[in-house]
């Protein structure tokens, strides 16, 4: 039996460690804000947190999230970062067909905590690897924009 913690839960399984982590979270745990894209990590739809670092959970192996924290945006409302980011993509109407936007969310909450004032190559940088076809990528980035502002004690 392999221990993991998953949205500040131990959650338990019996999937072998190279089983990758996104079918344990969709598959057994039911955690279904995470998709599935390319299964490559190209497209960054699985992107999830394994130790506050933005992972693609398609290619992650169970085995290497043992002994650390596993966030998956069904947690992003229990985080601050998190909550800003989610609020500044409802304002800005970032999601049209809403599939990536899971990953994308994740990858800008990773973005925001390693750089609280990204600049636009920073951002764009940061968000390279999130694929959307609606091509929402400027109201990405000025999500982003105004998520760090606001964060930084701006009202905007």
């Amino acid at each position: 039996m392999t221990t993991l913690k998953i949205n500040e839960q131990v959650r338990s399984t019996h999937a072998p460690d190279e089983m990758p982590l996104l079918w344990l979270l969709r598959d057994e745990l039911s955690l279904t804000g995470t998709k599935f894209g390319c299964g490559m990590a190209l497209c960054g739809a699985c992107t999830v947190h394994v130790n506050g670092q933005a992972v693609r959970a398609c290619l992650t192996p169970i085995g290497s999230a043992l002994g650390q924290p596993v966030h998956t945006i069904e947690h992003m409302h229990n985080d601050k970062v998190g909550r800003v980011v989610q609020q500044a993509w409802v304002d800005l109407n970032v999601a049209q067909c809403g599939y990536c936007q899971a990953g994308q969310i994740m990858s800008a909450v990773a973005l925001l905590k390693a750089s609280p004032k990204p600049t636009d190559r920073q951002i764009d940088d940061g968000m390279s690897g999130n694929l959307c076809r609606c091509g929402t990528y400027p109201r990405i980035r000025a999500a982003i924009q105004l998520a760090a502002r606001r964060l930084a004690g701006d009202n905007a």
